[in-house]
Order: structure tokens, then C-alpha cells, then sequence
């Protein structure tokens, strides 16, 4: 209980000590009530954040309910001159300064007075900028009339943004490339919004920006890719190609959009690159983290330690939602080891989709560089839902569970879905001619036809009457002459133990057995199933993750024993994997979104991250396992 005791004081603690000054007739204190930020007081009384955080220079490492800020009164605020505020730009890819001020509306000089490392450092992508947002004045600013107007030129036109239209469907339509697109609106967001107004060449190539058909998707033609290059990649012909594309007749060039089959399109993304990304720092700027979990902390904000652990011992979103959390922490650290200074900000939702309402409306976004969370799925998806506007990237840390994907929401785990569709893969790759046979109750109908339409000559076996199987049952499907690989398919532990158990006592010498299924689910944890059976029969599923092995000395398996004396359990690692794994990308690439491409996959502890972005929704993990018991009840994965 050490570990958790800390991290529940850490989180209950809101003590914060502020600067004296001494309150006048100009100022004012106030009392932080609960659920109050900075960003609602300055609301409240009129004045600016930057004017709080003066006066309360502390608060900007967070307040806590019950801590007593000082207040400028406004009359403060408004004498002498006419003060400078400023808003926070986060430079995007293929920004220029001129852009940037064209977007605010001031000159290029106001931008680098307020910045004045630009006056000797190029602008750089992923930082953040103090833009001024100076008085009104009669002098006009200076447009750029080739990249924001139509007026003068009969070479453009304007194309508004309709349902399911993306950059890509749109650059494609009117056949040129996304840097292409982006260059003729500089200010065009990631996520366009319907209604959004575009410059675009006054010429089409294709007739609709979107694809109708589900078994399309789109392909991004690369530096260097001819028409060669595509047919090894893609196993599509040049003829194939202008078949789908009858305006790339004419060639190839960088950056098209190519409409391909969406079987090829999801081939191209199993060719992931892994990398490090602690090799790949160069943003250490300060990112800021919300971890929005159901701590339920006024169930657990008892001051008796018995009551504590009893609150604990009876709530498992409590215990979840610790153990992740103190895996946030710890990745923090590590992030910080690598020069990374990182803000974490918690959001208690209680489990409850209304307090998640309320605790967004309550806050400043501007500035976040991801969410992680909430938990349950249903919360996840009104957070990423209430948060997209605000383009900020929310991660779903624990749910598999096929979730409406918006534009800024990452599934970090991969469906059952997608594991089942990867194990009967491996199972085709690697069959060769060996003997399947399928074992499946009823339970399992779905993926006892998609096996049985992946291998057409398998034998299938199912449980009898009694719900259970005879060793003469399986005797009779077993080939003695050749391997036997045994895919086993049930939820029932009677019947899973049952099934391996005669397998397991079948001789070795004349019966060459392994098993497989498409899904472990928790059955197999059940005493009556034994491992060392599953060990000795070679076991092999897919998974989301694997178990780290003590004996390895993993850095953070090491530190989190010597920081709360035990062991992190699967979601305290899970917890860390993911911060880490953000935190990095944050500091690659200055952005989530950029740092995302389906071709770059990374590994931590346990888990896999790759996430493939389809055209009209979010971000999907598409990082997952093959893994094999092997005799000494270790997990091996297979390629």
C-alpha cells in the first residue's frame, strides 16, 4: 500500500505558497473554490491570466482548492496606456512569419519584437510564439493576394469544404499535392471544418473530393516514386494506377494523391520503421499533459489510512486509475532525465460523462499538448468530441472497444478485431503443410467463420452435449504423418481446460500438436488451466502487450520497485508506455499529429505504439503482438 499512499497524498496535497504582497485598496484576495483554474478567475473579475500569474508567480505550477491568490482590481489593469495581450501560436508545418501575421492580422517586426529569438534563429515547427494582439489602426496590413484571394486571377477558384472532405480528397481532386494545397492556404487548419472556404486551382481532375467506396482509400505519392517504384511497393501496375487515377497518365510527381485498393493501402502500413525517439529530441520546450482518470478521490480523501485502503480494497476504478497514474509520473521523470520538463495537470472525472462536461468547459485549452484519457470509453469520446475545435490530441488509454474516432482521438489500444485479423495472418504466413483443426463452442461462431473461410480444408471440432470433448474425439481429426496446429476458440473455462488438457496428454512421438487462438481472454487465467500444459503445447496468441521479465533490469521496472517498493502491475506500466511515449513524440516533432505517421512504430516495457490515421476519422494503434509460451513460462515473440 506504500505506492498508493503516496500518490494519493500527492494528488489530495494543494498547499502552494504564494508571494506577500500586500493587499491594498487596488487589490483583492480571493479563495480558490473547487474546480476553479486561473484561466475561470480571470473571467470572474475581469482581468487577464498574465496579470494573476504577476501578482501570484507560484500559480503557475498549479492552484489548489482553498489557496488565496491576489487580485488585481481592473481599474489596475486599465491605467496609463493601453496594454499589450497576447495569444499563443503553436508554429504548424510549412508556416512562414508572414503567414503567421497574416493570420493575426500584424506586421512580421511586431511578431519578432515580442520573439526576439527570431531575430537570429529561423522559425522552427512545434514552437509556440507570443503573438500581439495589437489596437486596431487605420493602416491597412499588407495581404499576400497570391495565397489569400481570388481577386485579379482567373487561375483559382474557391472550393468550400463539404461532409467527409479531407486535404487529401481535396488536393486530389484538383490534382495537386497536400504541401501544394497548404501553400495556397496558409491558414488552413488540420481539421477542416464544413463550410471552410479554400483556394484551389480552377481546374479539376477528378469529380468529387471524397471516396464513395469502402474498399478505397488515399495514397500520398513520396519523394522519388515512379510508377516502378509503386509496383513494388503497392503491387499495383502502372496500367492498374491510371486506371484508379487517369490523370496520372501524364506521370508521377511528388505529393499526388493516388486512389488505391484499401486491402494495399493497409499492407503499406504494416511496413512500419521502429524507432527510437530518444534519439530524435529537439523540442524540449515545457509540454503540458491533462490525465483525466476516475480517481473518485472524495470517496478516498478520508484522513484515516484504514479507511483509505478500505475505500480501495472495494474500488477497482480507484486501483486502476492509481496504478496508471503512478506510471504517468514516472514516465515524467524519465522524460525529465532526457531534458523534457513536463506539466501535469489531473482532472478527477468520478467516472461521471457530466463531470468531464463541466471540468473542459471550466478550463483554458490553448496551450495543451494532449489528454490522456478518460478512462471509460463513453467519456473518451464526449472529451475528444468536446476538445476537437480546439485541435488538442486525446488519447484513449485502456479501452479496445471499437470507439466513434474523431479527428484528434487516439485509440491507443488495439481492437480484438484487429488481433484476430493479425493471428489469422500468421496463421497463413506460416501454415505451410501442416494439418489445422478448429475447436470452437458457440460462443465463438464469428471467428470459427472467419477461420473456417481463411482455411476452407480445416477440420472442426465442438463441444458435445455435456460441453465438453473425449480424447477420442480429437484422436480421430489428428494427423500422425505431419504437425498439428490446433486453433482453439472458446470463453469457457471448463471447456478451455478441458481441451488442453487432453492435448497436452496426448504422446509427443506420434502427435505433433500445438495450440493457437485468436483471443486469450481471461478464461485462460483460471487455475484449472494450466500454464505449464499451455508452455509444453507452445501456446501462441496475439496481444496487445507483453509481460516484462524481471530478470531483464528494465531502468523503469527498477526505479518504480525503488520508488514505491514493489513491482508495477500491467497498468502502471501501461501508464508510463503511453506518457512516454507522447512525451517523446512531443519533443521529435513539436506535435502528436506529426509525429504520427503509420510508418513509424516505437516500443517501450510492454507495449507497441503505430498509429494508422484513416481519411474521415482518428487514430488507431496498430501496434500488437504474436507471442509464444515457451517451456520456462516465458512469453517469446514471434516475427
Amino acid at each position: 500500500m506504500k505506492y498508493i499512499v503516496i500518490i494519493i497524498s500527492f494528488l489530495l496535497a494543494s498547499c502552494v505558497s504564494y508571494a506577500e504582497i500586500p493587499v491594498q485598496e487596488k487589490y483583492r484576495s480571493h479563495q480558490v473554490q473547487q474546480g476553479e483554474t486561473v484561466y475561470s478567475i480571470a473571467k470572474k473579475y475581469n482581468v487577464s491570466e498574465a496579470a494573476i500569474y504577476r501578482l501570484n508567480p507560484d500559480a503557475k505550477n498549479g492552484i489548489g482548492t482553498h489557496n488565496i491568490l491576489i487580485i488585481p482590481s481592473s481599474d489596475i489593469i486599465n491605467e496609463g496606456s493601453t496594454p499589450v495581450s497576447f495569444k499563443k501560436h503553436r508554429v504548424r508545418r510549412k508556416e512562414t512569419l508572414f503567414s503567421i501575421s497574416q493570420k493575426y492580422g500584424v506586421s512580421v517586426d511586431d511578431i519578432k519584437k515580442y520573439n526576439k529569438h527570431l531575430y537570429a534563429s529561423s522559425l522552427k515547427k512545434g514552437e509556440k510564439l507570443q503573438i500581439p494582439m495589437l489596437p486596431k489602426t487605420d493602416t491597412p496590413v499588407v495581404t499576400d493576394q497570391g495565397a489569400n484571394s481570388n481577386s485579379g486571377s482567373s487561375d483559382y477558384a474557391t472550393h468550400t469544404v463539404a461532409p467527409k472532405e479531407t486535404k487529401y480528397g481535396i488536393a486530389r481532386k484538383y490534382g495537386i499535392s497536400i504541401a501544394e494545397l497548404e501553400t495556397l492556404n496558409p491558414t488552413m487548419s488540420s481539421n477542416l471544418p464544413i463550410g471552410t472556404e479554400l483556394k484551389v486551382p480552377n481546374t479539376q481532375v477528378t469529380d468529387t473530393a471524397t471516396i464513395e467506396e469502402e474498399n478505397f482509400d488515399f495514397y500520398e505519392v513520396q519523394p522519388k516514386e515512379g510508377f516502378f517504384r509503386l509496383k513494388v511497393k503497392l503491387g499495383l501496375s502502372q496500367e492498374e494506377i491510371i486506371a484508379l487515377n487517369p490523370y496520372a497518365k501524364d506521370g508521377l510527381k511528388e505529393g499526388m494523391i493516388l486512389k488505391i485498393p484499401k486491402e494495399v493501402s493497409d499492407a503499406v502500413s504494416e511496413n512500419a520503421n521502429k524507432v527510437d525517439l530518444e534519439n530524435s529530441i529537439t523540442n524540449t520546450e515545457k509540454k503540458r499533459i491533462m490525465v483525466m482518470l476516475p480517481f473518485q478521490l472524495r470517496k478516498a480523501g478520508a484522513d484515516s489510512l484504514e479507511l483509505q485502503q478500505e475505500v480501495m480494497k472495494n474500488n477497482r476504478l480507484l486501483r486502476i486509475s492509481l496504478d496508471f497514474y503512478s506510471g504517468v509520473l514516472m514516465a515524467a521523470e524519465f522524460a525529465k532525465d532526457k531534458g523534457i520538463s513536463t506539466y501535469i495537470d489531473v482532472i478527477d472525472t468520478e467516472g461521471n460523462s457530466q463531470q468531464v462536461s463541466a471540468a473542459i468547459q471550466d478550463r483554458n485549452w490553448e496551450d495543451m499538448d494532449a489528454v490522456i484519457g478518460p478512462l471509460l470509453s463513453r467519456n473518451v469520446e464526449k472529451a475528444a468530441s468536446m476538445l476537437k475545435s480546439e485541435n488538442v490530441p486525446v488519447f484513449s488509454p485502456l479501452s479496445n472497444r471499437n470507439l466513434k474516432l474523431t479527428s484528434n482521438l487516439f485509440q491507443t489500444l488495439p481492437t480484438d478485431g484487429l488481433l484476430e485479423e493479425k493471428m489469422i495472418q500468421y496463421l497463413k504466413d506460416n501454415l505451410g503443410d501442416r494439418n489445422i483443426i478448429v475447436i470452437s463452442d458457440k460462443s465463438r461462431a464469428k471467428q470459427r467463420q472467419a477461420l473456417l473461410t481463411a482455411f476452407p480444408n480445416a477440420v472442426t471440432l465442438s463441444p458435445r452435449e455435456e460441453g465438453f470433448l473425449y480424447v477420442v474425439d480429437i484422436d480421430k481429426v489428428i494427423d500422425r504423418t505431419r504437425e498439428n496446429w490446433v486453433v482453439l476458440e472458446s470463453e469457457d473455462p471448463i471447456i478451455l481446460s478441458n481441451v488442453v488438457g487432453l492435448l497436452n496428454g496426448m504422446p509427443q512421438e506420434t502427435h505433433k500438436i500445438r495450440l493457437f487462438t485468436t483471443d486469450k481472454n481471461d478464461s485462460y487465467d483460471f487455475d484449472d488451466v494450466s500454464n505449464r500444459h499451455l508452455a509444453r503445447l507452445g501456446f501462441t496468441f496475439p496481444s496487445v502487450s507483453k509481460s516484462y521479465n524481471y530478470s531483464d533490469k528494465d531502468a523503469f521496472v527498477v526505479s518504480y520497485k525503488n520508488k514505491y517498493d514493489v513491482y508495477p502491475n500491467r497498468y502502471a506500466v501501461r501508464g508510463f508506455d503511453l506518457t512516454y511515449d507522447i512525451l517523446l513524440r512531443l519533443a521529435a516533432e513539436g506535435n502528436v499529429y506529426d509525429a504520427s505517421d503509420d510508418d513509424l512504430e516505437t516500443e517501450y516495457v510492454e507495449n507497441k505504439f503505430r498509429y494508422s490515421k484513416k481519411m474521415f476519422s482518428g487514430y488507431k494503434n496498430q501496434g500488437f503482438y504474436i507471442l509464444k509460451y515457451t517451456e520456462d513460462l516465458q512469453f517469446e515473440e514471434m516475427k
